[in-house]
């Protein structure tokens, strides 16, 4: 049996901008013992480890520290409770892999399965639930060999319902807030089965609410025989979040996964490969970055609708989608930058600009970036780079740039000028820019220049990976 997170993303934006300072009690030391036996099989131990004081506890604070993209400290800090108390599937934590299947003996041996809707949700129409169920079936039915056939009495291979509290299968739902849905891996009687936790709010299309099209297609990945995977991209990674339906294809690692039970699509016309995204590594060279913005001591590095965290003390890049932290945010960001006079984060896509502060959207927002007295006709800014020293942000146009006043909020005169009249030498295209330590990082493609900004002289030509460092050893 497994169960669905849907929560998890706000930790996330707590963790990075905004974690509320409190100390952590007696009880949140009880219940994190307890979650740790729970999810990451916290034991009591003897051994070399115990005889050299590292205790049980702090070995597997740890593993789930590592698990989930935090600082790995083993102690139990605030932003590693805040993370424990979040909404989370059932489902262990601290064996999952890239695609992983639920065991070798949890597939269907054949390839037609039945489907029954057996009641419905109040928060939709009976038509949205049909469509959504439907479409969720679809996403796995299109890279498989498997269909499915909805019939409307008697059992069916995979029976789905909607239900509160204690509904028939000896794992009660909790209420709004915590386990929202679960599935049986395939075996008799009870597998392959799904049930979802009237008690939250599903929707068809909006992300005010639970969708419910994508909370079925992950757990129809269980119902088929997949467990959760670590890959942040993955339908079948433990973390909810927000995807329009409309547009939704999916994600290679899913697919690795599914065909690894079932075989591709036999039909000829069928190729999903080419369109299902994949996450990007940390460690392919030839990667473009969109995007570096540097969050108190902490760089973000974005990628399609990915982005990295790393912090000077760890060597260890933590990956997750951009809207587990900003659900309001756009994919394939332009720029981004953080203004310390607005104290708010600025993302740039096309012709608007975002402003976050914490992970809330600023009201107002987006904006048009000719707000900040950019060109009408500008249609994107490919970079933008704030300057500690002068006080002024760089917008990278092409190969120009303009300066922006961030005290008088608005934009200095004589401008645009070309890039080398401020980077020496530069006459590619900037495509991501921040600055650190005092110096200012310039990426260009596949390669990021390193420049003193007072001077305007290059010190050093690096790969883009310098800061996010590649961990595949």
């Amino acid at each position: 049996m497994t169960t669905f997170n849907l929560s998890i993303l706000l930790s996330l934006a707590a963790a990075v901008y905004c974690v509320p300072i409190s100390q952590v009690t007696n009880q949140d030391e009880s219940f994190a013992e307890n979650y740790l036996k729970t999810f990451f099989n916290l034991t009591e131990e003897s051994g070399p480890a115990v005889r050299r004081g590292i205790s049980p506890v702090t070995k597997k604070l740890a593993e789930m520290q590592r698990f989930f993209g935090l600082q790995v400290t083993g102690t139990l800090d605030t932003e590693t409770i805040a993370m424990m108390k979040k909404p989370r599937c059932g489902v262990p934590d601290g064996n999952i892999a890239s695609f992983s299947i639920t065991g070798k003996d949890y597939k269907w041996e054949k390839n037609s399965l039945t489907y029954r809707i057996e009641n419905y949700t109040p928060d939709m129409t009976i038509s949205e639930v049909d469509d959504s169920i439907e479409k969720a079936l679809q996403v796995w039915a299109k890279v498989t060999p498997l269909t499915f056939t909805r019939i409307y009495s008697g059992t069916a291979d995979i029976m789905i319902s909607f239900g509160r509290q204690s509904h028939g299968d000896y794992y009660p739902f909790d209420g709004p807030g915590g386990f929202i849905a679960h599935a049986f891996a395939p075996s008799p009687g009870i597998g392959g089965d799904v049930h979802f936790d009237d008690d939250e709010t599903f929707t068809f299309r909006s992300n005010t609410g639970y969708v419910l099209f994508i909370i079925a297609a992950h757990e129809f990945g269980h119902s088929l025989g997949l467990s959760h995977s670590e890959d942040p991209g993955a339908l079948m990674n433990s973390r909810y979040t927000y995807r329009n339906p409309e547009t939704f294809v999916l994600p290679r690692d899913d697919v690795k996964g599914i065909q690894s039970l079932y075989g591709p699509n036999p039909k000829k016309d069928v190729n999903p490969g080419p369109t299902s995204p994949t996450t990007p590594d940390a460690c392919d060279s030839t990667m473009v970055l969109d995007a570096v913005v540097t969050v108190r001591g902490e760089m973000l590095f974005f990628k399609d609708s990915f982005m990295w965290r790393s912090h000077p003390q760890s060597t260890t890049p933590r990956q997750f989608l951009i809207a587990n932290l900003w659900p309001d945010a756009p994919d394939s960001i332009d720029a981004a930058y953080e203004s310390h006079h607005l104290d708010r984060v600025l993302v740039f896509k096309g012709p608007k600009v975002w402003a976050f502060s914490g992970y809330d959207l600023v009201q107002g927002y987006p904006k048009s970036i000719s707000s900040f007295g950019l060109p009408k006709t500008l249609k994107k800014v490919d970079a933008a780079l704030y300057d500690v020293h002068s006080g002024k942000t760089l917008f990278f146009v092409g190969s120009n740039y303009y300066s922006y006043d961030e005290a008088k909020k608005t934009m200095d005169q004589g401008f645009p000028k070309h890039v080398d009249h401020v980077f020496s030498g530069l006459t590619s295209k900037v495509t991501a820019a921040f600055q650190y330590r005092g110096y200012s990082y310039i990426y260009s493609g596949p390669y990021m220049f390193e420049y003193s900004m007072r001077s305007g002289r290059l010190y050093r030509m690096l790969s883009n990976n310098y800061f996010l460092q590649c961990t595949n050893y």
